[in-house]
């Protein structure tokens, strides 16, 4: 085990400075470099503070006694914190799973929240028994919590050495594109987001969206393949430029419905028709789609039971299943409004 030495000499302080940062003492000056240097260190050594000595719970104590077990979660959200309502419905589903089987959510935190050496660092600082993961997070910031957190469940993540719950990306792409070239469009774009990997083309959604494509014998014009990087005002201002440009295709398949609808409020001050000049259809079935303007042809995904079988999951593992992880995926179904 590393001690408060180890990491004064990593981040090559004193321990005086060590403990300084740890405490978030302000009484001397310590420049953020320092600080950085310090965190760095502590994550880096999977240091932990030993003042009191803490009781390690076994399995069999969780189902014991339900007091002992802390179980997080964290959100892949880019911006607001819970302002996704993709996000929020998963969050839902968890929560009332949890709460129905009498445990609670310790803390929520974001992948981006946990970039920070000093956020990450006190998030795990007591012992936390599970985590639902929303996020496949950088190496770096997903060893360490391996580390910490001795059940982990995914949602949706690339992570194989854990448990995953989810949807299947390529299929849905696929069945949304279908779906545009049995109305009769040649002319398909799509609207997405990168990932962890920082390249659109790499996300299942956008491979699926393409394969379809070229079996179908059409091909794909890349001014028609927006990386909007899941943000609404992005989004907007990719569609106003393609459409000041003259150059839309006749279809668009997005990623998400948030983003969609953010296609479509473009489309409509652009005074572009839908679907009469541009058909749209989007994926995830958030409860806002079916208001929008016209209501939005979506790929409905369980958001709420996505949650609820994660926590599931969870809990099994929590009371001893040993076997290998595995990936469950949940069925998808197509909703047809009039965006198509």
């Amino acid at each position: 085990m590393s001690t408060i030495r180890d990491v004064a000499k990593l981040a090559l302080v004193s321990t005086a400075t060590v403990s300084r940062v740890l405490n978030n003492d302000t009484k001397y000056k310590i420049t953020d470099e320092t600080r950085e240097r310090v965190w760095q260190a502590v994550t880096q050594l999977n240091y932990k503070i030993s003042a009191s000595p803490k009781r390690k719970v076994s399995a069999s104590d969780h189902s014991e006694n339900k007091t002992h077990t802390k179980i997080g979660c964290v959100l892949s959200v880019t911006k607001d914190k819970y302002n996704d309502p993709y996000f929020m419905s998963i969050l839902t589903g968890v929560e009332e799973r949890l709460l129905s089987a009498g445990y609670d959510i310790a803390f929520i935190r974001t992948g981006i929240e946990l970039n920070d050496s000093k956020i990450l660092f006190h998030t795990f600082s007591e012992p936390i028994t599970g985590l639902i993961l929303m996020e496949s997070l950088n190496n770096g910031t997903y060893e360490y919590i391996r580390k910490q957190v001795p059940y982990i469940v995914g949602i949706d993540t690339e992570r194989e050495d854990i448990d995953n719950v989810g949807y299947d990306h390529y299929n849905v792409a696929s069945m949304a594109v279908n779906h545009l070239i049995e109305k009769g469009h040649t002319h398909i774009g799509y609207i997405g987001g990168s990932g962890l990997r920082g390249n659109l083309k790499d996300s299942r959604r956008y491979r699926g969206y393409f394969a379809t494509m070229h079996a179908a014998g059409l091909s794909v014009n890349p001014d028609w393949v927006i990386d909007c990087m899941w943000d609404e005002t992005v989004c907007i201002e990719q569609i106003n430029h393609l459409c000041k440009t003259k150059n839309c295709p006749t279809a668009f398949f997005v990623g998400s419905d948030l983003m969609a609808m953010a296609a479509l409020n473009s489309l409509y001050n652009n005074g572009v028709s839908v679907p009469h000049e541009v058909a749209v259809i989007g994926l995830s079935n958030i409860e806002v789609s079916k208001y929008s303007n016209p209501p939005l042809s979506t790929i409905d995904v369980p958001t709420k039971e996505i949650g609820m079988v994660a926590v599931d999951n969870l809990i099994d593992r929590i009371n001893g299943n040993l076997l290998l992880p595995k990936k469950v995926i949940l069925p998808t179904r197509m909703v047809v409004r009039s965006s198509t």
